[in-house]
């Protein structure tokens, strides 16, 4: 096989023009940056995690870019083009992965708590009545869908008109992928409902085939692309994470999002991302894990 492609916490390798196989490595990246640490058995539940959302999608009538797995970390695919120049896209373009990332919100949590305490994201585009100030963890009346980009550098939030410029989707077909992710996170809710998790929010990507129809494509419903609570404590009040955002937090207690965050605002040269002390490597390695037995119902 020939590597084809390197991302932040995956190798892709090709093994066919129809066939790409996923290895999923041990890496972890929080805000675009890869840790000089790695967690112990976290590709390994990433992928398995991945290939049973993915197998329930498939016998729900769902299309998935899903073969089958190759081994505890490792993932055979569909091949579709990976097409980073916007302009080579149109509405007959066929066989290619959407330059987007969609995301789905449940509750008021992470950046979008912080986006709508800074006045970003206007409170009756989430269902709620002018006004309204909602808490921290608060269930929001709908979902609620946003996208961001995919192939850049940096993700960067995107507007409905900026997304459709993007990808050259008609907005039916942009409308189609959120009523899929709608009748996912559907999927993944009554699942880990009966496991007591709470589906918090969550990303997706998506593909076309050679006929233009929709794929769901990549990773979804892990400890990294989505964000889950203990559905006993939330009752209590509490949100406990359950997932990458533990690690999220982590640097957020020590002020290093913060100096990136103003490195990035000012356009200066970003500070590098620190290693995690091994107390957390452990911590997080746990998590993970015990993540995907609760998320999957199986034995790690």
């Amino acid at each position: 096989m020939k590597l084809y492609r390197v991302g932040k916490v995956k190798k892709v390798w090709e093994v066919d023009d129809d066939s790409l196989e996923f290895e999923f490595t041990d890496n972890i990246s929080v805000f675009d940056k890869i840790i000089p640490t790695e967690i112990p058995f976290k590709g390994e539940t990433l992928c398995r995690t991945s290939a049973y959302w993915l197998k329930l999608c498939e016998e729900q009538g769902i299309r998935t870019d899903f073969k089958r797995l190759n081994g505890p970390n490792r993932m055979l695919v569909k091949r579709v083009d990976v097409i980073p120049e916007y302009d080579r896209l149109n509405r007959t373009t066929t066989n290619f992965l959407i330059p987007l990332e969609f995301i789905c919100r449940h509750y008021n949590a992470g950046s979008l708590n912080d986006r709508v305490k800074e006045g970003e994201v206007d409170v009756t585009k989430l269902g709620y009545a002018v006004g309204h100030s909602p808490a921290y963890g608060e269930k929001l009346p709908r979902p609620f869908f946003e996208t961001t980009t995919k192939l850049e550098k940096v993700d960067r939030n995107l507007t409905d008109e900026e997304a459709l410029q993007i990808s050259s989707l008609s907005t039916e077909e942009y409308h189609h992928v959120f009523e899929v992710i709608g009748r996912i996170d559907d999927i993944i809710a009554k699942e880990v409902g009966q496991r007591g998790l709470i589906h918090v929010d969550g990303k997706k990507e998506f593909a076309y085939d050679e006929r233009r129809r929709l794929m769901i494509v990549d990773t979804f419903g892990t400890a990294d692309e989505d964000r889950w609570w203990d559905q006993t404590l939330y009752a209590q009040g509490k949100c406990l994470e359950l997932s990458k955002e533990f690690v999220r937090q982590y640097y957020r207690d020590i002020g290093y999002h913060e100096r990136l965050s103003q490195a990035r605002k000012h356009k200066e040269p970003e500070p590098d991302i620190p290693p995690l002390p091994q107390t957390k490597v452990e911590e997080v390695s746990q998590l993970y894990i015990g993540m995907y037995e609760k998320l999957t119902g199986l034995k790690f």
